[in-house]
């Protein structure tokens, strides 16, 4: 089960978010996001649980937990949606 974890500390590491969430179950993976221009974090991230049980026990007992002094916000992740990029869209070819 894939998760959502927003409000993250910028200076919290992958390696402790996979600890932190390891308290729920076994973790597949986790991956904070990071600014594509200055690859500073963005304070949110994704976090994979082996099962739905362990997705759904890492959802109740992190989400609202205080962490560095930021309140972790957890919750299933939606599928990513597909965003149009380029110079393809409507209104932007030559005339």
């Amino acid at each position: 089960m894939k998760l959502y974890v927003g409000n993250l500390p910028h200076q919290l590491t992958e390696d402790q978010l996979k600890e932190l969430f390891a308290e729920a179950g076994e973790v597949v993976s986790a991956k904070i996001i990071t600014d594509r221009m200055t690859g500073e974090p963005r304070g949110f991230g994704f976090v994979e649980m082996a099962t739905k049980a362990e997705g759904q026990r890492a959802i109740s007992s992190i989400n609202g937990k205080n962490v560095e002094g930021r309140t972790l916000k957890v919750n299933e992740a939606r599928p990513q949606e597909r965003r149009g990029g380029g110079f393809g869209g409507p209104g932007r070819g030559r005339r």
